[in-house]
């Protein structure tokens, strides 16, 4: 404990802990604890009160000194600093720091009946050692030039996170509680008018309120449709269209059998064909001979695959006319996506000329899905906010005593 000077050590039978009575050096007492500034004495505040520290050994460790109260000028009367434990906090710097560490190694749970504590303290010390460790950080956005943007859901109920991301670093940016036009809003302001108009790519997938949000606050940026989504939206329409042809079969007399194949080549019609099986192989060979439209389907979705697939420029113009086969196939559901296809054009053009996707903001979603679920879920998102930005904000966390 730095500043700190040890009056006296005992046992304290009746709590089964080691005491240990301490003071601040003279020039670190009577401090304001957001100001730092040395202010009046106000009055003697709780008195003598404790703080947990490390464990000595089996045993638990506690530090008693005086918390006297100050009047400061800007904030006030509030309890005065001291040198070895964060203002608010009922443990040091150091057990902060340990259970912190603790943290981004194991579950909370685990944390928490190791080192005698609740979950919610748990909760309580990573959001306080996220805090600084945001301030020694800096200004985490300075020189962002490439984000991502996506949203993931942490509960049920239509409970979910906006998640920002540099895709130069790969870093976490910001994370916060909704998906609307008023939650992205927020990073935009913390971002800043002239850092704003230093973004140049933005990747997402085609929600409105994500691309309304960066034509509005980023005029330089180019949007960027993340690919997989397109992909979805093809497999989506492809499954529309066999479950048109299991439909018109079902109700045909004769054709039972036909429409239970049809039903069952679902997996067949979705892998990439060096995916394959023999087996679904076969099933495919059958569709082409026995029902052109949905082996058209087919042979649509896997057009589309070869637009995204490794290339230049000549990736534009594969786009452009699967667009007009799509919207001259006779089927309605791929009809209705090429529509749909030609508000995101440019969009989908920007990703395959700067080669850019949402992959790193899904990979990073799929390590918070991780995270809530070891932690089986959380009723708040503050706490889940300040456990994932502990674990995915770059933040240089060690054991405390260690260099």
């Amino acid at each position: 404990m730095p500043r700190t000077v040890v009056e006296s050590v005992w046992f304290d039978e009746s709590v089964q802990a080691w005491i240990f009575a301490v003071r601040a050096y003279r020039r670190w007492q009577q401090r304001c604890p957001y100001c730092q500034k040395r202010c009046p004495r106000y009055d003697n505040g709780a008195g003598r009160r404790r703080w947990r520290a490390l464990d000595v050994g089996s045993a638990q460790a506690f530090v008693e000194a005086d918390a006297p109260r100050v009047s400061c000028g800007e904030h006030g009367i509030v309890v005065a600093a001291v040198p070895w434990a964060r203002h608010d906090a009922g443990h040091t710097r150091a057990f902060d720091d340990q259970v912190a560490w603790l943290v981004r190694r194991t579950s909370k749970s685990a944390v928490a009946y190791l080192l005698r504590v609740t979950w919610r303290t748990v909760g309580a010390i990573v959001t306080r050692v996220v805090a600084d460790a945001d301030k020694a950080a800096g200004d985490r956005l300075a020189g962002v030039t490439r984000i991502g943007i996506d949203e993931v859901s942490y509960k049920r109920g239509h409970k979910y996170l906006t998640v920002v991301v540099d895709h130069d670093t790969g870093r976490l940016l910001w994370i916060a509680e909704g998906r609307d036009k008023k939650t992205l809003a927020k990073f935009f302001d913390t971002l800043g008018e002239d850092r704003c108009a230093k973004i140049t790519l933005v990747s997402a997938d085609g929600a409105d309120w994500i691309a309304d949000m960066v034509g509005l606050r980023c005029p330089n940026a180019k949007l960027c449709m993340d690919p997989f989504h397109v992909v979805v939206w093809v497999q989506h329409a492809l499954d529309l269209v066999r479950r048109q042809v299991w439909n018109t079969l079902r109700r045909t007399k004769g054709h039972s059998e036909q429409a239970r194949a049809v039903a069952r080549s679902r997996f067949a019609l979705w892998r990439n064909p060096e995916d394959l099986t023999d087996r679904q192989k076969a099933k495919l060979d059958w569709i082409e001979q026995t029902n052109r439209p949905l082996f058209h389907a087919y042979l649509l979705k896997e057009q589309l695959r070869q637009v995204f697939a490794p290339g230049g420029a000549e990736r534009i113009t594969r786009l452009d006319l699967w667009l007009d086969d799509a919207a001259a196939s006779d089927l309605e559901p791929f009809i209705e996506l090429a529509r749909k296809m030609h508000r995101y054009r440019d969009d989908i053009a920007n990703s395959l000329t700067h080669k850019l996707s949402n992959g790193r903001v899904e990979a990073l979603n799929t390590k918070i899905r991780l995270l809530t679920r070891i932690a089986f879920g959380f009723k708040s998102p503050t706490a889940l906010i300040a456990l994932v930005r502990l674990h995915l904000c770059g933040y240089e966390l060690d054991l405390p005593g260690r260099t």
